[in-house]
């Protein structure tokens, strides 16, 4: 079986009367005729902020500003050559600041439009653009949902990775922190919970695991605060592997509603190697990762 994963960032623009830019895949696209959202994959190394803004720029000729990060989503198509691809899909809100609305030439969109409420859902649409639009569409094929895929072992070239992780906290406002095993980029400094989200999975059911592996914890996801990435191309794996390594990051705010004490659960040899709560106070003593302070400056 053939496998390939992708990272991609679409924003959402609407007018004061509802409609919404669209646009539709060419020859050149994996789906031709179909509408989708604009945006498209996250180049090695970029920000998804900078991929919604370029790509918005290539595919309608116009220049937006982000206002808000809507959703995250990941789904699973098989392509027309038989391919199995996982896109994980960042979701912005955009406002148009400038340009012309001018189709892509030469590229895998043919078609920009800004298309009304009552005629968006008799357009043919991405699965993931009805949903994001609220329009019924039909899921993946349950067979390819349970399909078992196989585990990519080949670290030798670039590796973009996409995580999700958690700034969680107990009702008593502590927060929850794993310290990163050394041999790892960042060993010995407190980090979120989380780490990379499996083929086939989706951001909310990796962040479950990986919570429960690397603290013991169950929570509840509340809300989304913010996508990050980091970009380095000299870091070195456990195996001493140079990965360039480009790790795309959503990060969710959980509760834990009934805390226990941290421990870590997963396997010996992991990435994390303590976990533990801290009170705010605590938390201001300790060497943390870009990630973790990041995450606490942006919730306050």
């Amino acid at each position: 079986m053939k496998i390939n994963r992708r990272a991609a960032a679409y924003g959402v623009s609407r007018s004061a009367d509802g409609g919404v830019l669209l646009t539709r895949g060419s020859d050149a696209s994996a789906f031709p005729g179909v509408w989708s959202l604009p945006g498209g994959g996250i180049d090695h190394g970029e920000h998804p902020d900078d991929t919604v803004v370029r790509e918005f720029a290539e595919e309608t000729g116009l220049t937006v500003r982000i206002t808000g990060l809507r959703t995250v989503v990941a789904d699973l198509a098989r392509l027309p050559d038989g391919t199995i691809e996982h896109t994980d899909r960042i979701i912005y809100d955009v406002e148009v600041t400038g340009g012309e609305l001018t189709p892509e030439t030469a590229g895998t969109t043919d078609l920009v439009d800004r298309v009304a409420p009552a005629e968006v859902a008799v357009l043919p649409l991405l699965p993931f653009t009805a949903g994001v639009l609220g329009v019924g569409f039909e899921s993946a094929d349950p067979a390819l949902r349970a399909a078992p895929f196989p585990v990519a072992s080949d670290r030798t070239g670039p590796v973009q990775r996409f995580g999700a992780y958690a700034l969680a906290t107990d009702p008593d406002g502590r927060i929850l922190l794993t310290r990163i095993a050394d041999g790892y980029p960042g060993g010995g400094l407190w980090h979120l919970a989380g780490g990379g989200t499996d083929f086939g999975e989706t951001p909310e059911d990796a962040l479950a695991r990986e919570l429960y592996e690397e603290t013991s914890q169950r929570g509840r996801i509340t809300g989304l605060v913010g996508v990050s990435h980091r970009y380095d191309p000299a870091a070195v794996g456990p195996e001493g592997v140079p990965l360039q390594w480009h790790v795309i990051r959503v990060v969710y705010q959980v509760t834990v509603p009934e805390p226990t004490p941290a421990a870590v659960t997963e396997a010996a040899g992991g990435s994390t190697s303590e976990a533990a709560w801290f009170t705010p106070e605590q938390v201001g003593n300790l060497p943390l990762t870009e990630l973790t302070r990041a995450a606490l400056g942006r919730t306050g």
